[in-house]
């Protein structure tokens, strides 16, 4: 992960966020899209995050969620399964803008 990423989170808490996440095996790939991926953030933004991976169900999802909250960061997290996406028009602003974690 490129340490110098200007997305508004601390190098410390980026770390933990994907450190949470890769404890699901099933997700192979963390992605930041969205204002933070963008550059367009400001303090209150979210986290958006797509997760990549075979089999990821909406309940790893919510075990997910509980452990990010859990860091008790001042963020809301948006995680999404990106498999499950119907929006064509937010597969292509993930595939343009995201920023594989």
């Amino acid at each position: 992960m490129n340490k110098n990423l200007n997305v508004g989170l601390s190098s410390c808490d980026l770390e933990s966020i994907v450190k949470i996440i890769k404890q699901c095996s099933k997700v192979n790939e963390v992605i930041l899209f969205g204002s933070r991926a963008k550059g367009t953030f400001s303090n209150g933004s979210d986290i958006d995050i797509a997760l990549k991976g075979e089999n990821i169900l909406l309940n790893d999802v919510l075990d997910l969620s509980i452990e990010l909250e859990g860091l008790n960061l001042p963020y809301k997290f948006d995680l999404i399964i990106f498999n499950r996406i119907k929006e064509k028009a937010l597969i292509e602003h993930i595939s343009r803008v995201g920023i594989s974690l």
